[in-house]
């Protein structure tokens, strides 16, 4: 049997006026997320994804092959804005390393005022939310690490340091009715994970449930995913960064063959190459910790080429996009004419 069909929207529409939700045959304004069993119309086992080409990269709609009716994926809402072809389909905010506590607390305001400014359709977090020294593997190197009734008390100050971070930013979101949130785990997040794996009966320290993440409403994405399995919104994958290294680190995440944006070296980077089936590009975000030396002492004072900043993504058809960095620069920056101080 089959089980996608790849269509044209002329191919599936009788109208050019009216509504085009209608003038692709469904009746249902209920959403199937996941592939119906049995057609809802005629109960036959024949459901198949349709594929609308140009306007989405993924099954969009459902239809019966006995019966012919068509169903939806996703809302109304989302449908009609994928088929319609009114430019900008989606906007998306995304920001890199945090490292709560230590986080820059100007930078972090500049970015909570910029979602109320955006309005972002999608918010995405490239990981190490929090800088989770508690369960650093770092500082135990040289050292017996002691006993768990020492560390918990560390841990759970960490915990609510970050958690309060997060409640900051998903308050800006709940102002402008954004629900959906991803959160590509980084390194430092994943020593919580190694926490629980030598404590397994402290199940309450893992990463995602230390801060909530399903009830939070976020999709979570590991930091240990293979590349295949990372976060990708039509032609542009996300991920927290850590499978290359190097000076030219941008340079380096073009071998994947794919668009691709990250944080974790907290420089701001970008490389293009031109493939056979067009151009590729690598977008390194910078991060949004404090970066003085007081924070950041393991580095001896050298210098660095770290960067406050966070990009908007515009997606249009056929799961294009364009990428708008914005650098903070002392807590300030401007955004579609509007300069936005998070010093204030």
């Amino acid at each position: 049997m089959i089980d996608k069909l790849f269509v044209l929207l002329n191919d599936i529409t009788d109208s050019d006026v009216g509504d085009i939700v209608e003038n692709i045959g469904i009746e249902d304004n209920k959403a199937y997320r996941t592939k119906p069993e049995k057609c809802p119309s005629c109960f036959k086992k024949s459901m198949a994804a349709i594929e609308v080409l140009g306007a989405f990269d993924k099954s969009l709609l459902w239809q019966c092959l006995k019966c012919g009716d068509r169903f939806l994926r996703l809302s109304r809402t989302k449908t009609v804005k994928l088929l319609e072809d009114k430019g900008v389909i989606k906007r998306v905010i995304v920001t890199p390393d945090k490292h709560a506590p230590i986080h820059d607390i100007a930078a972090i305001n500049v970015v909570k005022k910029a979602i109320e400014i955006v309005k972002p359709d999608a918010y995405i977090d490239l990981g190490d939310l929090g800088e989770w020294a508690s369960v650093s593997h770092w500082q135990w190197k040289r050292k017996k690490m002691p006993p768990l009734e020492y560390i918990i008390p560390r841990i759970d100050k960490d915990v609510i340091g970050v958690n309060a971070l997060l409640d900051s930013i998903d308050e800006s979101l709940d102002k402008v009715n954004c629900t959906e949130k991803y959160l590509c785990g980084g390194n430092h997040d994943e020593w919580c994970n190694m926490f629980v794996d030598q404590h397994p009966y402290l199940p309450q320290y893992k990463f995602e449930n230390a801060v909530n993440l399903k009830e939070r409403g976020y999709d979570y994405y590991p930091a240990d995913l293979e590349p295949k399995k990372w976060l990708k919104i039509g032609k542009l994958h996300y991920y927290h960064g850590h499978h290359k290294s190097g000076m030219h680190h941008a340079k380096a995440h073009l071998a994947l063959g794919a668009n691709i944006m990250y944080g974790h070296h907290h420089g701001l980077q970008q490389a293009s190459v031109t493939h056979i089936d067009g151009p590729k590009s690598a977008w390194s975000l910078g991060c949004l910790k404090d970066m003085s030396p007081e924070k950041n002492r393991w580095l001896g004072g050298k210098a660095i080429n770290w960067a406050h900043a966070f990009a908007v993504v515009d997606y249009f058809r056929g799961g294009l996009f364009t990428v708008h960095i914005v650098q903070i620069i002392n807590g300030k920056t401007s955004l579609w004419g509007e300069l936005i101080d998070g010093n204030k």
